[in-house]
Formats: structure tokens, C-alpha cells, sequence
């Protein structure tokens, strides 16, 4: 019989194969090489399914890229020249209706203002009146230096008198036959007389001299009043509203019983020896555009040159305004008003790679774009550089090769996948 002990001692087999904890062991391991194989050798970009059918693909190409812009210009006259109101006053009679042809001269308006009529009445009765006062300065005038002449004739024979009288004198008081007192009394006489001639001839020269002055001072005064009067009286011919120019009546808003304020526009007289055409420019362009720049239209299958004559440094609303004047010859039968498309060229050709106008710009801002497989069953997005562009396509300065096919249409339903996959439901 065996010990205790002896039985303790007894050894114990090991089992072979499989065991229980080794397939944990496994399952970590494959987790561990599945994790290292997505990790670095599966593609993790975000995907999209889309129809084929439904983008518009284009292949990119080299060609010569045209820089020009197309916008639609306006036909106008050469030259417009606005009727403005030089004369206040209300509409009494309409002459001519708008679009007629009119010369140089021909009354257009009559206007009406009480106002100005009383304010020539009271010129011309101003007028009159200094007229008058000066007709009555003159004639005291004469009558004041006749009288001076008078007094001056007299004085003249009064001296010789009294001097004769004092000659004689002279002898007579050396013989004792007069009285010392006689001889004096004649002395001082013809001194007086001769004495009143010098002050009788000095007021006469002041009385010239104030005259003659006072004379120019009304005689400025009234070709003063004269030119003022002049003046009204062709504010008065303004209220007759005449065309400047010869041309057509373009536009005439005033009606009759109309009152028109001074100043204020009332039409427009078009001159037809020529035309421009007008455009407005998106503001994107502004420092591109300058004068000289050239430009076409064409018009039942005829090209006509243009060439830009101004630009106008204001924008409005996004966009400013050029003028353009046809180099040679226009179009026949051109009116004022109609729209023509006008190729503006910006810069000289240039041999460029293309890709055509789309609607993925509006998404990307021309900085990615989706490039077909050589298979053409999947796109994905890549980083490109876009220059210029005119109606037709954009200039692409890096990321693009010709040849290659790339996703135009819009981009609204790709969301931020990189990668497009291309159904053919065909």
C-alpha cells in the first residue's frame, strides 16, 4: 500500500496542440496585421458615387488663349448735348416733338415769367430816369458856364473902365485937379475888378472840373444800367428754350403748364454725324482696362473694329463705364438704343494650356478640380493654378497636362469627397 507521500510525487503529463489560450493569441495577431495592412496599404480617401451621364467631362488642350471679354454694349450718338433751363418759367408752347430733327436756332420751348417781364419794366424805367437826370445836369451845366462867361465878359469891360479911369487919374492927381481921396477910391476899384475876374475865372475852372467828373460818374452809371438792361432782356430771350447744335431731339420731359426751375434738365439733342457704343465693365477688370484698347462686334456676319475712347473712374453697382468710337467704318442703318456683344480684347495671344468654361469654378474658386483616370471609371481631386480667362475658357498656369480629362460641370452635390466614383448606368 502506497503513502500518502508517494501518491504527491507522482508526475503529471503535458497536454500537446491547441490549447484554449492560444487562440487569443491568434486573434490579437491577426488584428494586429489587419490594423497594419489598412494602415499602409489600403485606400482611405473619401469616396462618392456618381452618374457619369449626368457631369459634362472636357480634355484639356493647348491651344492659343484670346484675351477678351464679352459684354453687350449700347449704341448712343458721338456726342449728346443736355438742354438745361438757363431761364425759370412755365411751359406755354411745345414747337418741336421729341425725335424730330432740329437746326442750330430753332425754338424748341416758349416759356413764361411775369417776374422777369416786371423786372425789365423797372430797369427800363431806371434807366430812363437817370437818362433824364443827366439831359438835366448837363443843361444846368451849360447854363452855369454861360453864366461864368457872362459875368466873365462883363468883369473884363468893367476892369478896362476903371483901370482907363485910374490911367487918367494918375495924371490928374500930379497936376492937384483931383482929390488924394478920388485918386484911391480908383485905385482900389480896378484892383477889386481884377480881383473878382481871378476868383470868377478860378470858380470857373472848379466848376469844369466837377462837372466833367460828376458828367462820367452818370454817364458810367448808365452804360451800367444799360448792360443790365441788356442783360434781362436776354434772360427774358432765354425763356424762348433754342437748340444748340444741329442733331435730333432726343428727349423733352417738360409739359405744357410745367413750371421748370433754373438749371434744370429738360431733354437732350443727339448729334448723328457718328456713334459710340457704351459698356458697362464688371470691376473685376478695372485695372485691365484702359483707352486704346481694342475691341469688335459683330453684326450680320460683318466684324466691325472699335477702339476704347474712355473710361470713366466711377463704379456703381459692381461695374464702371467705358466709351468706344468705330475705327473705320459702322454698320449701316445703326440706331441709338440698340445692343450689340462686344469682344473687348485685354492682352495679346499666348499659346496656354485650356480648360473650358464650368460650372466648377463657382465651388473651387479655380484652385482643385477633378481629374479623370486614364480609365475613366473614377476622378479625384487635385490642386491646379488658374490665370485668366475670356468667354471660353480659363488659362491654366499649373496642375494640368493636355490630354487629360477633367469634371466641368458643378460640384454642389460632391461634398468634401476627393475621390469620385463614375457609374455608367448604360
Amino acid at each position: 500500500m502506497d503513502t500518502p507521500l508517494e501518491t504527491m510525487d507522482k508526475p503529471i503529463a503535458k497536454k500537446t496542440g491547441l490549447q484554449k489560450k492560444h487562440f487569443g493569441y491568434l486573434g490579437i495577431g491577426i488584428a494586429m496585421i489587419a490594423l497594419i495592412y489598412m494602415a499602409f496599404f489600403t485606400d482611405r480617401t473619401s469616396t462618392y458615387k456618381v452618374d457619369k451621364e449626368k457631369l459634362i467631362i472636357e480634355t484639356i488642350i493647348e491651344d492659343q488663349f484670346n484675351d477678351y471679354i464679352t459684354v453687350p454694349g449700347t449704341v448712343e450718338p458721338i456726342t449728346i448735348i443736355y438742354l438745361d433751363a438757363q431761364e425759370g418759367g412755365r411751359v406755354e408752347e411745345k414747337l418741336i416733338e421729341e425725335g424730330a430733327m432740329v437746326k442750330r436756332g430753332d425754338i424748341i420751348l416758349k416759356l413764361s415769367n411775369p417776374d422777369l417781364t416786371l423786372n425789365i419794366l423797372d430797369s427800363e424805367a431806371q434807366l430812363a430816369e437817370k437818362e433824364n437826370f443827366l439831359r438835366n445836369t448837363q443843361i444846368n451845366m451849360e447854363a452855369t458856364r454861360h453864366s461864368i462867361k457872362t459875368e466873365l465878359a462883363n468883369l473884363k469891360y468893367d476892369i478896362e473902365r476903371k483901370k482907363r479911369n485910374y490911367e487918367q487919374n494918375v495924371i490928374l492927381i500930379k497936376d492937384n485937379l483931383i482929390s488924394r481921396e478920388e485918386f484911391i477910391r480908383s485905385k482900389e476899384d480896378m484892383d477889386m475888378a481884377i480881383q473878382s475876374q481871378v476868383l470868377l475865372l478860378e470858380r470857373q475852372q472848379q466848376d469844369s472840373i466837377f462837372f466833367s467828373i460828376n458828367i462820367n460818374s452818370m454817364i458810367n452809371n448808365l452804360d451800367n444800367m444799360r448792360k443790365n438792361l441788356n442783360l434781362v432782356r436776354q434772360r427774358a430771350e432765354n425763356l424762348n428754350v433754342k437748340a444748340p447744335i444741329d442733331g435730333q431731339l432726343g428727349l423733352l420731359t417738360p409739359e405744357i403748364g410745367q413750371s421748370i426751375q433754373r438749371g434744370a434738365n429738360m431733354g437732350q439733342i443727339n448729334v448723328l454725324t457718328s456713334y459710340k457704343v457704351t459698356a458697362q465693365i464688371d470691376e473685376h477688370y478695372i485695372d485691365r482696362v484702359r483707352t486704346q484698347l481694342t475691341a469688335s462686334l459683330d453684326r450680320q456676319g460683318s466684324k466691325y473694329d472699335l477702339i476704347v475712347k474712355r473710361v470713366y473712374p466711377e463704379v456703381r453697382n459692381g461695374t464702371f463705364k467705358i466709351d468706344m468710337i468705330f475705327q473705320e467704318i459702322m454698320p449701316e442703318n445703326i440706331r441709338t438704343g440698340q445692343t450689340y456683344y462686344i469682344s473687348l480684347q485685354l492682352g495679346q495671344p499666348k499659346v496656354s494650356v485650356l480648360v473650358p468654361i464650368g460650372g466648377f469654378f463657382q465651388e473651387t474658386g479655380g484652385q482643385w478640380i477633378f481629374v479623370l483616370d486614364p480609365t475613366e471609371s473614377f476622378a479625384t481631386k487635385r490642386n491646379i493654378s488658374i490665370g485668366r480667362k475670356n468667354p471660353k475658357y480659363y488659362e491654366v498656369l499649373e496642375g494640368l497636362m493636355p490630354d487629360e480629362k477633367v469634371i466641368i460641370s458643378g460640384y454642389e452635390t460632391f461634398g468634401k469627397n476627393e475621390k469620385l466614383i463614375l457609374k455608367n448606368n448604360k
